[in-house]
């Protein structure tokens, strides 16, 4: 068994409950377990961002040479849903002609009066950039391990193919 390590960023706009999803992550596992038993362990360093810093230097080193992404948008807020075009450019930009694999989770799916954002469409645009989508309510605890443990897979995943790369060209 093997003992991976992944960068993992945190992204989307403010206020659509990023550091929630980080807080029941880092609880040690009192809620959520970190660290994935695969065949090999995987572990998921997240690296939580403010939303506001877009543009600024400060994110480039914060999500320098990121693993895997986590984007995060506000069911209720159709605003945070159409940026994540933004944030998903700049996550990809951090290792240019790379891929990186990921998840977008719509958050506070518990407002279900309040939605802005229909399902359907937030899974078709995630099914187009190549993210799995999940909907989560960190408020009610619900479906909140699901984005992790998907990227835990996808991590796991673009690891072996490297090792088989590996081993044709020896």
């Amino acid at each position: 068994m093997v003992k991976l390590a992944a960068k993992c960023i945190l992204a989307g706009d403010p206020t659509v409950g990023k550091t929630a999803l980080a807080q029941i992550f880092r609880s040690d596992g009192a809620h959520f377990q970190k660290n994935y038993s695969l065949g090999d362990s995987v572990e998921l360093f997240i690296f939580d961002s403010a939303g506001k810093e877009l543009f600024s230097e400060m994110l480039d080193k914060l999500w320098e040479s990121p693993n895997v992404l986590c984007l995060v948008y506000d069911v209720t807020s159709e605003e945070s849903f159409n940026n994540c075009g933004k944030w998903l450019e700049k996550a990809r930009s951090q290792i240019p002609g790379t891929s990186l694999p990921g998840v977008l989770v719509g958050n506070k799916a518990d407002l279900a009066g309040r939605r802005a954002v229909d399902s359907a469409q937030a899974q078709a645009w995630a099914l187009g950039q190549g993210l799995e989508y999940f909907e989560t309510s960190v408020k009610e605890m619900e479906n909140y391990e699901a984005p992790f443990h998907c990227l835990a897979k996808q991590f796991r995943h673009l690891y072996r193919e490297k090792v088989e790369v590996f081993r044709a060209l020896v």
